[in-house]
């Protein structure tokens, strides 16, 4: 039977289309239920245009963006995924996982899933994560059921605090987290 994997986006627009890339790969394999923050689902920017990445996402999964904390609401619940993908996971979508917040359909999608013991995984891209956001990549990274996509520096000289996961490494990293293993190694 093919797995599901729930594929959730955050904001961080500059590594959206490297994300789409890495849903369409995951679709070769999986079948894909996509999420989308408030955001994505609703802001055009110089990376692109919101439609576009929703037309494009849609035609990958074959199925409706959910993009509200009420249609996130029942993925754990009535085990819609096998595992749940954030990515890209912002440095703010991070703090409020790590702190328990659920104030949008991402979050959402992941409290929902860890509910019942879901894996998520995590494929961060986020300015401060060597600054403010570390503590809280620290705190998910001893979390059950939490995983993280290994991670290294994508411009050390002009954003020192910044990491960006490894999209290319997400399908391993989804068969560890499926096996309740964090591939490493986890900085790169």
């Amino acid at each position: 039977m093919i797995k599901t994997v729930g594929f959730a986006m955050c904001g961080s627009f500059c590594t959206m289309q490297k994300a789409v890339d890495e849903m369409r790969t995951l679709s070769e394999q999986y079948a894909i239920l996509p999420v989308m923050s408030q955001n994505v689902y609703e802001t055009d920017t110089r990376f692109g245009k919101a439609k576009d990445f929703i037309d494009e996402v849609e035609k990958i999964s074959g199925r409706q963006v959910l993009h509200s904390i009420v249609s996130t609401e029942p993925i754990g619940p009535k085990g819609l995924v096998d595992v749940m993908v954030v990515m890209p996971c912002t440095g703010n979508t991070l703090s409020k996982i790590a702190n328990g917040i659920t104030d949008t359909s991402v979050t959402m999608a992941v409290k929902s899933s860890l509910r019942i013991g879901i894996p998520v995984v995590l494929g961060l891209a986020t300015n401060d994560a060597m600054g403010a956001s570390g503590t809280n990549i620290a705190k998910l990274f001893n979390t059950k059921n939490v995983y993280l996509v290994p991670l290294h520096q994508d411009d050390p000289i002009k954003k020192p605090f910044s990491l960006v996961s490894d999209f290319s490494l997400l399908p391993q990293t989804i068969e560890a987290a499926l096996k309740g293993r964090q591939l490493q190694p986890f900085y790169r």
